[in-house]
C-alpha cells in the first residue's frame, strides 16, 4: 500500500482511520528554541520541507546544528474507537540525523541520541528507527481536533534531520505490531536448479499466541499484478516464540516475492516483499588472471608490500621480471615486499603459472611522492560490528576474505573503524593505547601482513572520536608514530568531536586538522593511505588534494536503503573533475551482504538489482570499495557481485577519471568513463520503480567512433550497434557497457 495515503484496516469504510499519515509535508526552521515545541506556537512563516529527503537536499546545504520539524493534524476519536487493543499509542518518525527530541502538544514524549549540551556529550543516532509509545489516554493527545508533533533534531556533520522512505504516522499499537515478519534471517537456496528455498520467521511478542495466515505470493517481472505462484497457510506464533516457516518455490532468474502475514481477528496485514538474487558474473575460469591494477604507488626507503591477485586454479607459481633492487618475492603468498631507495617508474612482468597454463602483466611499480594510485579495494568493520569491533573479529574476517577468494581479486584493506582504543592514554607517555578487544594491535598488524593483506585504523581530530573514545587532539605526531610502529597502512580520520574545538566552519579551519596530521603522516617511516572523513563540509574535493588527502569522503553515511544509495551516488558529479591518481572521492562504503551496525545483522535492504546499481556506480566513480559486511556469511550472490573483475577494472582504471553524468532525466541517468586503453564505460541508470526499456543515441553522450558493446556483468561481447542502443533494465538497475 503507498506510503504517502492514510493506511485503513481492511474492510472498513474511509472515515474508519487505523491510523494517521504523517509523510505529507512539514515545516521546517534552522536553530533552536524550546518554545517551538508548543502547540499554541505559529510556524506559518517557516519553511515546507520533504520528511524524505536530509536538509541538505532541499536548500540546506552544508547547514549543521540544531533544527526543528513541526506538523500539524486532527486525531479523530475514531482512531481509538476502531482500535481493536486500546492500550498505547505509538508515534513512527523515519530515521532523523542525528539527534532528536519529540514534543506532542508541548509535551516531551521521546528522544533518540544525546545532545551536546547533555551529559556524557554528543552521540549520534542517525540510523535509529525513531519509534516513540505513549499511553493511549495520554493527557497531551487532544481528540477530534488539531495537535502537533515538533521534533527538536541536532546534526553534527553530514546529512541532517528526517530522511529515507519509511512510514511516518500516529496509530495504536495493535496485535500485528507485536508480529515481526522477517526475510532477511536466511539466503534464498537456489538448489536444485529453478527450485528456491526460503525460511521466513515470526516472532511473537504478545504475551499470548496470535493466530493467522501466511501468504507466499511470486511475481515474475512479466506478470507484475497476478502472481504466478501463490500458497496460503494456517499459522499460530506462540507468545515469545520465533518461528520459521519454510518455504519452497520454483522461479527462473529473477522474480518479486511477496510474503503476507494476515492476523486473523482484525485482518490486518504484516508484509515483506523481495526480489530474489539473480547471478550475473560467469563462473571463474581455471586459467590464471592477474586482476592487479596497471600500476601501484610508493614511497622511496619506506616498507613496500604489494600482493600478486590472481583468481583461478590454485596453486600458483609466480616469476618476476623488472623488479626494482631492495624487492623480493614471497613465493607462497605472492608478497613481493621489502624497500626501494631510488625514485623512478619500474615495469615489472608478473607471470603466474598453475597446471593449466600461464598468464602475464605489466605492472608499473611507480617510486616517488604519490600513493594510492587506484582507489584502495578492501573491507572496513563499521558497516557491521559497529562499536562490537574486536581483534578476533578482524581475523576471522580476514581469514574469510582469503578462504572466499575475494583477495585474488584484489581486495586487501582490512580496516578497524571506531572502537579499539582505550580509555586513557599512558599516564606516564600520553601514548594512546588499545582496549581489551584489540590485546596487540601489532601483532593483529603483522597477522595480516603475512597473509598478504593491509591494515587500517580509526581516529578523529577531536578529543573524542563519532563513538566518544579518544581521538588524536594535541597527539596528532605521536599517535601517527604510534600507529606507524604498529604496522598500519591506512587511516580513517573522522571529523566528530572536531566541531567543538573549531571555533567557525571556514575553510581554514575546515583544513587545519587535515593537514595537522598529514604532516605528522609524513614524518614516519610508513605509507599509510590518508582518508579524509568529514562528509563533504566546506566541498572538500575542491582543496583535498591540497592537504594531503588520499581520499575524502563527499557525503554524510550511507546506509542500506534506496533512497540512500540514490541520494548519494547521483549527485557525484558535482566533484568528478577531482578525481585522479592519488587523489579520490569517497561516497562511503558499500552496503552489500550481512550488515547491521553492531552485533545483530541483517541481510542488506538493498533489492538485488540495487546492489548491481550499486557496485556499477562506485566503479564509475573510481571510488574507493570497502566492503561493509560480514565476510564469514557472505553467499554465491554477493561473492559474484564483489568478484566480478571487468568491473572492478573500471574502478581501477589506471587513467583515474571518474565518470560524468552524461544524460539525467525523472526516471534514468547514464554515466560515462573515459578509460586508459581509449574506451568508454557506459552506466545506464533506472532510478524508476518499474522495469524499462532505455534507448540510448550515442551522439546524445558526444559518443561517435565506438560501435561494439561489451555486457561488463555478464563478461560477453553483444555486438555492434549503429547511432542507438536498446536495453531493458530492471527497476532501480542497471545496465553496464563498454565501449571499444
Amino acid at each position: 500500500m503507498k506510503r504517502n495515503l492514510i493506511l485503513l484496516l481492511l474492510g472498513l469504510p474511509l472515515c474508519c482511520l487505523a491510523q494517521i499519515d504523517l509523510s505529507g509535508d512539514w515545516k521546517f526552521k534552522t536553530g533552536d528554541d524550546l518554545a517551538w515545541s508548543r502547540a499554541e506556537f505559529s510556524d506559518s512563516d517557516w519553511k515546507t520541507i520533504r520528511p524524505s529527503n536530509i536538509w541538505e537536499s532541499q536548500g540546506y546545504e552544508n547547514y549543521d546544528g540544531y533544527a526543528w520539524y513541526r506538523i500539524h493534524f486532527k486525531l479523530p476519536a475514531s482512531l481509538k474507537d476502531n482500535a481493536y487493543l486500546k492500550d498505547s499509542i505509538r508515534v513512527l518518525l523515519g530515521r532523523i540525523d542525528d539527534v532528536d527530541e519529540v514534543y506532542l502538544n508541548g509535551e516531551k514524549i521521546g528522544q533518540t541520541g544525546h545532545f551536546p549540551t547533555e551529559k556524557g556529550g554528543y552521540i549520534t543516532a542517525w540510523d535509529a528507527p525513531r519509534r516513540y509509545v505513549i499511553p493511549g489516554n495520554h493527557p497531551a493527545l487532544r481528540w477530534n481536533t488539531e495537535n502537533t508533533i515538533s521534533v527538536r533534531v541536532y546534526d553534527g556533520g553530514g546529512g541532517g534531520g528526517m530522511f529515507e522512505q519509511a512510514e511516518r504516522s500516529i496509530s495504536f499499537v495493535d496485535l500485528i505490531d507485536y508480529i515481526k515478519l522477517d526475510a532477511s534471517q536466511s539466503p534464498y537456496d537456489f538448489s536444485p536448479k529453478w527450485s528456491i528455498k526460503k525460511k521466513i520467521f515470526l516472532e511473537n511478542k504478545y504475551p499470548k499466541a496470535i493466530d493467522g495466515e501466511l501468504i507466499t505470493e511470486v511475481f515474475t517481472h512479466k506478470n507484475k499484478i497476478k502472481p504466478d505462484w501463490k500458497a496460503q497457510v494456517n499459522i499460530t506464533v506462540k507468545a515469545s516464540e520465533n518461528l520459521p516457516c519454510p518455504i519452497t518455490f520454483s522461479s527462473q532468474e529473477r522474480a518479486r516475492v511477496r510474503f503476507t502475514f494476515k492476523e486473523k481477528n482484525t485482518g490486518r496485514t504484516r508484509t515483506v516483499e523481495q526480489e530474489t538474487p539473480y547471478i550475473l558474473t560467469p563462473p571463474e575460469g581455471s586459467m590464471p588472471q592477474i586482476n592487479n591494477p596497471d600500476a601501484f604507488g610508493a614511497r622511496p626507503g619506506v616498507p613496500f608490500q604489494f600482493t600478486i591477485a590472481v583468481s583461478g586454479k590454485q596453486p600458483m607459481q609466480y616469476t618476476i621480471k623488472g623488479l626494482p633492487r631492495g624487492l623480493k618475492l614471497e613465493q607462497q603468498t605472492g608478497v613481493i615486499s621489502g624497500m626501494v631507495n631510488t625514485r623512478g617508474m619500474y615495469s615489472v612482468t608478473i607471470t603466474a603459472t598453475n597446471n593449466v597454463g600461464s598468464r602475464s602483466k605489466i605492472v608499473n611499480f611507480v617510486i616517488g611522492d604519490n600513493i594510492c594510485l587506484t582507489p584502495p579495494l578492501g573491507w572496513n568493520s563499521w558497516n557491521c560490528w559497529g562499536l562490537s569491533v574486536s581483534d578476533a573479529k578482524v581475523r576471522s574476517s580476514a581469514e574469510s576474505m582469503i578462504k572466499s577468494g575475494l583477495a585474488r581479486h584484489g581486495w586487501n584493506y582490512m580496516n578497524i573503524d571506531d572502537g579499539w582504543e582505550a580509555a586513557e592514554r599512558d599516564a606516564k607517555t600520553g601514548e594512546i593505547k588499545t582496549n581489551d578487544k584489540f590485546p596487540d594491535m601489532k601483532g593483529l598488524a603483522d597477522y595480516l601482513h603475512r597473509m598478504g593483506l593491509k591494515i587500517g585504523i580509526y581516529s578523529s581530530p577531536g578529543a573524542r572520536t563519532c563513538g566518544n573514545f579518544l581521538g588524536t587532539w594535541q597527539h596528532e605526531q605521536q599517535d601517527a608514530q604510534t600507529w606507524a610502529g604498529w604496522g598500519i597502512d591506512y587511516l580513517k580520520y573522522d571529523w566528530c568531536s572536531y566541531d567543538l574545538i573549531a571555533p567557525d566552519k571556514s575553510l581554514p579551519e575546515l583544513k587545519k586538522p587535515y593537514e595537522v596530521m598529514r604532516a605528522a603522516l609524513n614524518a614516519t617511516n610508513r605509507d599509510i593511505v590518508y582518508s579524509m572523513c568529514q562528509y563533504g563540509m566546506g566541498d572538500v574535493w575542491e582543496w583535498g588534494e591540497e592537504v594531503g588527502g588520499n581520499l575524502w569522503r563527499t557525503t554524510g553515511d550511507i546506509n542500506d536503503t534506496w533512497e540512500s544509495l540514490r541520494d548519494i551516488g547521483f549527485i557525484q558529479h558535482k566533484s568528478s573533475a577531482f578525481s585522479r591518481p592519488g587523489h579520490w572521492n569517497d561516497p562511503d562504503m558499500l552496503t552489500v551482504g550481512w550488515v547491521g551496525w553492531g552485533d545483530h545483522l541483517h541481510q542488506t535492504r538493498l533489492t538485488p538489482s540495487e546492489q548491481y546499481t550499486h557496485i556499477s556506480l562506485w566503479a564509475m566513480l573510481s571510488a574507493p570499495m570497502l566492503i561493509g559486511c560480514d565476510l564469514s556469511r557472505i553467499d554465491d550472490f554477493t561473492y559474484n557481485l564483489l568478484a566480478n573483475d571487468e568491473v572492478l577494472a573500471i574502478d581501477q582504471d589506471a587513467l583515474g577519471k571518474q565518470a560524468t553524468q552524461a544524460l539525467k532525466k525523472d526516471d534514468y541517468q547514464i554515466w560515462v568513463k573515459e578509460l586508459a586503453d581509449g574506451g568508454r564505460a557506459i552506466g545506464i541508470f533506472n532510478l524508476s520503480d518499474e522495469d524499462r526499456k532505455i534507448d540510448v543515441n550515442w551522439s546524445e553522450l558526444g559518443l561517435k567512433d565506438y560501435k561494439k558493446v561489451r555486457d561488463v556483468w555478464r563478461q560477453k561481447d553483444i555486438g555492434k550497434f549503429g547511432k542507438t542502443f536498446s536495453t531493458e533494465v530492471y527497476a532501480h538497475g542497471v545496465t553496464l557497457v563498454k565501449l571499444y
